[in-house]
């Protein structure tokens, strides 16, 4: 089922408002992609000062945007698109899959509350499944691909490393299969699909794939996560 069909989904206001009550305190129990424990990177980026950058892709950018909004250290998080072309970085046409464009999240933070590996580490341990290809969950396409697009040579070295060691560890079932590529560009989605997961958590939608990262993230990360 497909992420639309989903949102078309509708029961009425009181049982939803429960079932999401429900789920955020049960959260891991309902996740789509199950949330993996897996190590620290073992080489970090350096100590920086000023707001950085880090862009990533791992399915559906609602719930990754809803996990970086409740991380401590982050400033801001965008939903979006990279990967493809400004003149194709909008919603109908990057769900072609034809697009080169992945659904992404811009994320803003402070290298002095969290470190570039840190936000690799949520990214893969609770934000998506970094095994599957082209699809996360419901959702499937190469608009819903894992990446990570770097910003510069240092945060390619992190990656990749960071990839080489958790493969090696075997933390996953299955290989690691996200890519790791410049960013060329980062294109905002439109206004309806920020905040998508504050605004609407009695979406089917959210309440099933998204949530539980949520729960995840207060789990394994109780030092980082926020409640706002």
């Amino acid at each position: 089922m497909s992420r639309s069909q989903f949102s078309r989904l509708s029961l009425c206001a009181a049982a939803i408002g429960a079932l999401a009550i429900a789920a955020f305190a049960a959260a891991p129990s309902l996740a789509a992609e199950d949330a993996v424990v897996i190590p620290a990177p073992a080489a970090d980026a350096q100590a920086a000062t000023g707001i950085q950058t880090a862009v990533i892709a791992g399915g559906c950018f609602w719930g990754v945007q809803g996990v970086f909004q409740h991380t401590a250290g982050v400033v801001n998080a965008v939903s979006g698109y990279a990967g493809g072309s400004k003149n194709t970085a909008d919603y109908s046409t990057v769900s072609s899959g034809s697009t080169g464009h992945a659904e992404s999240v811009e994320i803003k933070y402070d290298p002095s509350k969290i470190s570039y590996g840190k936000i690799l580490q949520i990214f893969f341990s609770v934000a998506h499944d970094p095994t599957q290809l082209n699809r996360q969950g419901p959702d499937s396409g190469t608009q819903y691909r894992s990446a990570i697009f770097t910003t510069s040579d240092e945060q390619k070295k992190v990656a990749e490393a960071y990839i080489a060691q958790l493969n090696a560890a075997k933390v996953y079932k299955k290989p690691i299969v996200t890519k790791v590529g410049p960013l060329e560009g980062f294109y905002p989605a439109e206004a309806y699909h920020q905040d998508y997961l504050a605004r609407h958590p009695e979406s089917m939608y959210i309440v099933i794939n998204d949530l539980p990262k949520i729960g995840e993230l207060r789990k394994q990360f109780p030092d980082l996560y926020v409640n706002r």
